[in-house]
């Protein structure tokens, strides 16, 4: 299959579907998000201007759709090398959630996540794909709920939605 086809439900069966028409049909499509800790500080990202979708905006460490028949935890793997140069992290899968967001431009994420978490120190070697990522920075938990608070309109619709609907289920007792 070609890499931008990805698992989708089409009437009621999982089908590979090119990701652009996922997203403008609104399908419900499988996707994994990572968050990269150092004690209760994560590692966030703001997207690359270029990105067809919510470009510039806050997120988590990074996230993905898998490759159809990819398994989540190696496409989480790749997509930290991929976004960051980020390997060699032992993730550990938090749980899998289900959220429908609008995006932008007719766009709409409908997501079957895997979450995943993984510890580093903030002293991690860093390499961003600046056709992915624009930025990064470490940032507290409490700091992040505040500048959500403050100005949701900086962070992704699904990064607000993990914090206010499955922060217990990322971060455990960070919370």
């Amino acid at each position: 299959m070609p890499e931008l086809m990805i698992p989708a439900w089409v009437d009621g069966t999982l089908t590979p579907v090119e990701k652009l028409e996922v997203h403008r049909r609104g399908l419900r499509h499988r996707a994994i998000s990572v968050f990269v800790l150092d004690g209760d500080a994560v590692l966030l990202q703001r997207r690359a201007e270029g990105k067809y979708h919510t470009p510039g905006l806050w997120t988590n460490t990074c996230c993905t759709h898998p490759h159809w028949g990819e398994d989540p935890e190696a496409c989480a793997h790749r997509r930290l090398d991929d976004e960051l140069g980020i390997g060699g992290l032992d993730l550990v899968h938090r749980d899998r959630v289900e959220y429908r967001a609008p995006v932008g431009g007719g766009l709409v994420e409908h997501e079957v996540v895997e979450l995943f978490t993984a510890e580093a120190t903030r002293e991690i070697a860093l390499a961003p794909d600046p056709d992915e990522v624009s930025e990064t920075r470490w940032c507290p938990l409490p700091a992040l709920r505040d500048e959500i608070a403050a100005a949701p309109q900086r962070f992704t619709p699904w990064m607000r939605i993990y914090l206010d609907r499955h922060a217990g289920a990322i971060f455990g007792d960070l919370v």
